[in-house]
């Protein structure tokens, strides 16, 4: 499932069409990508300006002049593309806007992602509602220690995974966080230490940014000493100590970690 970087990444790619109108709309409107909302009311957006862009966790939003608002969530298989203007639709294109010389792609295989609609002149509630970022000044680490304590009974690894309190935070990332942290996955969230808190935080905060730098400017791989690299192999190593990874489902999750670096 696309994570924080993937977001943004994915979200850039429609900038392309910022300040030009959308001259028609295409859409599979019964699709379960338009559950909970009513997909006519994209057509109020034919000959409105797309004016801004901006990602929040793991949701994005799309500013239309006439006071339009469009959110989109990628689900597991969702993604952004721009094509041609006289782009066909694929089966899997559920949303398609054209523009004079281009058209912005919403593509879902097995659509997990959604497609959220707002007209008014203030922010739709289902983004202002989102958690507070975690590359934000107001994600301080009480900020932090705090949601961790309400969540003391989970394992540290599905806590982290909760987007109320880690916007965008998704498998890989909490896998990463937690071994430059050296904190088990099945540490007990509220359990957690001062000086363990205190890196926790400031690796939240490293990882998140260095994969919106890395991944979420051109998709690009993060450094080669990063543990992500090894957590997808089989035979995956600690990149610090080259000894075997531990993987095991944790809170429903696949966890890779270094019984060395993080033990329990």
């Amino acid at each position: 499932m696309p994570e924080l970087a993937e977001v943004d990444f994915y979200r850039r790619q429609w900038d392309e069409g910022l300040r030009e109108k959308i001259t028609q709309v295409q859409l599979h409107a019964e699709k379960r990508i338009f559950r909970g909302t009513n997909p006519r009311l994209l057509e109020a957006v034919r000959g409105q300006r797309l004016q801004s862009s901006e990602s929040a966790g793991k949701q994005m939003l799309f500013r239309f002049s006439g006071e339009f608002w469009l959110g989109i969530h990628l689900g597991m298989t969702g993604k952004l593309s721009v094509g041609p203007r006289d782009y066909t639709p694929q089966k899997h294109d559920h949303l398609v806007l054209f523009q004079t010389k281009r058209a912005l792609v919403f593509n879902d295989a097995r659509q997990f992602g959604r497609v959220l609609i707002h007209q008014g002149k203030e922010l739709p509630e289902w983004w202002s509602s989102l958690g507070t970022s975690v590359t934000s000044d107001a994600f301080t680490q009480k900020f932090m220690a705090e949601f961790l304590e309400r969540h003391g009974r989970l394992a540290i690894k599905p806590a982290l995974l909760l987007q109320k309190g880690f916007p965008g935070i998704g498998n890989w990332m909490a896998d990463e966080i937690l071994w430059r942290a050296e904190l088990a996955p099945r540490r007990p969230a509220g359990k957690l230490k001062p000086a363990e808190l205190k890196r926790l935080w400031k690796e939240v905060r490293f990882v998140a940014r260095e994969a919106l730098k890395k991944i979420g400017k051109d998709f690009g791989d993060p450094p080669l000493h990063w543990l992500i690299h090894e957590r997808w192999k089989r035979d995956g190593v600690c990149p610090k100590h080259k000894i075997p990874l531990r993987k095991e489902t944790i809170g429903g999750r696949t966890t890779a970690w270094c019984p060395r670096c993080q033990p329990s």
